[in-house]
């Protein structure tokens, strides 16, 4: 565990304390900004929204003058945590087709139910509570895909935490649009009727290389390029997608991604567990991100994506939950434990993978790979508050030798005591702000019971 000096705050001390909003004092705090840091007994302060200073506790006495002050002892504080890859609303649908592989579960199961439910009531209900879950555990950013993206806006408004929201595109006809074009049309009209929205942000989601044409791809990128938006979709998930590519195509759908013009820094490319060292080469180089998925992966026996080698290879890379539909939870914790192990066990390496490079991953690697890194995803002066604190006060906690080895191999999401988006408070001491859960017993009850019929 590195300490000592902090290098974030500047030594001198103003000579009249500052008006701030919220002076927090923890006994640890990770900024994950510079890597590899633990702080101890230091405070962050936080004004309008944003950080305004990281320091020891006895400076940030004197320096600042909060209008409240959170102490929150013998926890850990660090950036929220950003969940790189989800399908929100598919909350709804949890465990309902467990114990299937990935084809049999999308064609036999997933397609139908959405076939015969999704709505803008299905997705709003179902981002609602995948919203709440992810408050709960400490996420406050995620990168969503999934249709009727407008209900999914006014879900993520109503729980006030940040998300970029997918532009979905497929082919095929669903309850939502007719074909790639009118998916298109539908989520940039959306894009524009929320694009003043904060906490809101866009993406192009074309779902999987399996599922969109050569012509939508192409569309695809130039909408990229002229928007400045992220390419976020599913690639080399299983090895059957490869397979048939190589047969319909003549090349893995890396490379005709590439030839389309959809593999630079914008990517998003989701899974990625069927690599070789020619698609690594290839991410590497055009400096594209990878959503590492680790739980969703396994129980879909999909295979284990090699990230141990990513890293090496100095690819960005953020964690995802997955929807709860193949996951079977919306748990950052569970996601850093599992990616952690799994590197450890595929790379034959328990050095692989540190606390502090899986804590990375699942924030400023995040925040990084959808183009929010500058305003979120470590504890930097100027970003935005977004932070989550764990606490480690419970007997069952103990002894504590470092924190962020805790974090990854002790801690659960029912250690999360507060989280704050934009500096509002969004959870504290354990409860979510502004919003009864119990409120969304009744709603979930009624949608298993359409969806089991």
């Amino acid at each position: 565990m590195k300490t000592g000096k902090n290098p974030i705050q500047p030594d001198a001390v103003a000579s009249q304390p500052a008006a701030v909003d919220l002076l927090i004092h923890a006994r640890w705090i990770i900024p994950v900004e510079p890597a590899g840091i633990t702080l101890e007994n230091h405070s962050l302060a936080i004004h309008d929204g944003r950080i305004a200073g990281l320091l020891p506790r006895a400076e940030a006495e004197l320096r600042f003058q909060p209008t409240e002050i959170a102490d929150l002892g013998n926890h850990v504080l660090l950036p929220g945590f950003v969940n790189l890859h989800t399908h929100a609303a598919m909350t709804l649908l949890r465990g309902l087709a467990d114990d299937l592989p990935l084809v049999q579960w999308l064609n036999d199961r997933i397609w139908p139910a959405e076939g015969k439910h999704v709505s803008a009531e299905f997705v709003h209900d179902g981002t609602l509570l995948a919203a709440a879950e992810m408050l709960r555990g400490g996420i406050t950013c995620c990168n969503d895909m999934y249709f009727f993206p407008d209900a999914a806006a006014r879900a993520f408004e109503r729980m006030g935490m940040r998300a970029m929201l997918g532009i979905t595109v497929l082919e095929f006809p669903t309850r939502y649009a007719s074909d790639a074009d009118d998916y298109l049309a539908k989520g940039l009209a959306c894009r524009d009727a929320w694009r003043d929205k904060p906490l809101l942000s866009f993406s192009l989601a074309p779902h999987a290389p399996y599922t969109v044409s050569d012509r939508s791809f192409e569309r695809i990128a130039m909408l990229a390029d002229q928007l400045d938006l992220p390419v976020h979709l599913h690639v080399h998930e299983a090895r059957s997608e490869i397979d048939d590519s190589l047969k319909q195509h003549g090349m893995r759908p890396l490379a005709r991604l590439h030839k389309l013009g959809l593999v630079n820094a914008g990517l998003i490319a989701v899974h990625a567990v069927h690599l070789d060292a020619t698609d690594m080469a290839l991410l590497a180089h055009q400096g594209a991100s990878v959503a590492h998925n680790p739980t969703s992966n396994m129980k879909l026996a999909n295979g284990a994506c090699p990230v141990a080698e990513l890293v090496r290879r100095g690819i960005n890379i953020g964690l995802g939950t997955d929807g709860a539909a193949s996951n079977n939870r919306l748990d950052m914790f569970q996601e850093m434990r599992h990616a952690a192990l799994l590197a450890k066990l595929t790379a034959n390496d328990p050095a692989v993978l540190d606390a502090h490079t899986v804590l990375h991953m699942a924030t400023l690697g995040g925040a990084r790979a959808m183009g929010l890194d500058r305003d979120i995803g470590s504890l930097k002066i100027g970003k935005s508050a977004d932070l989550c604190a764990i606490s480690l006060e419970d007997w069952i906690m103990q002894p504590c030798f470092d924190p962020a080895s805790h974090l990854i191999y002790v801690a659960g999401r029912e250690q999360v005591s507060h989280v704050w988006v934009n500096g509002e408070c969004r959870v504290n001491a354990h409860t979510l702000v502004d919003f009864d859960p119990s409120a969304l017993l009744a709603v979930t009850n009624l949608w298993q019971n359409k969806l089991q019929v």
